[in-house]
């Protein structure tokens, strides 16, 4: 009867792990598992470009002459790069700062209001952080590369 009980059970699922060359390229990440992962990389971004926050804090308050200076390493270069690298270096250190902000906020709403937290929610919140620091980052954007 032990048999018999044994062949009747349903085939538990089988786990496995991934193949990254593989599975990865067809799995799809959900828009909270990309947030969380964005997350992290804009920590990064910001940890790693600390000394160009330094500088551009320390130039842009320092003197007049610093300022001049601080508007002409984005506008000519500097350190024989061109200006719109150094445009293009803020603008992620802008999204970074954005967005990681914006998630920040995100995970301490779940934190302090365990009971409203579940799939619709996460998912909701994940798309509109992404919209908010997207879109902000898009307007502080054109304004750095003088759109407006």
């Amino acid at each position: 009867m032990s048999q018999l009980a044994s062949t009747e059970r349903a085939k538990r699922p089988e786990f496995r792990n991934i193949n990254a060359f593989k599975d990865l390229t067809t799995y799809r990440l959900p828009f909270a598992g990309l947030v969380s992962i964005l997350h992290r990389i804009s920590g990064a971004i910001m940890f790693f470009l600390m000394p160009l926050i330094i500088w551009m804090f320390d130039t842009s308050i320092s003197s007049e002459v610093s300022f001049e200076k601080f508007k002409a390493a984005f506008n000519v270069g500097m350190l024989g790069l061109p200006g719109a690298v150094w445009k293009l270096a803020t603008l992620a250190l802008i999204w970074a700062f954005l967005h990681h902000f914006i998630a920040g906020l995100r995970h301490l709403w779940m934190d302090t209001s365990h009971e409203a937290v579940n799939l619709k929610f996460g998912k909701s919140s994940a798309i509109f952080t992404l919209a908010v620091s997207i879109g902000l980052t898009l307007i502080l954007g054109a304004k750095l590369f003088g759109f407006y």
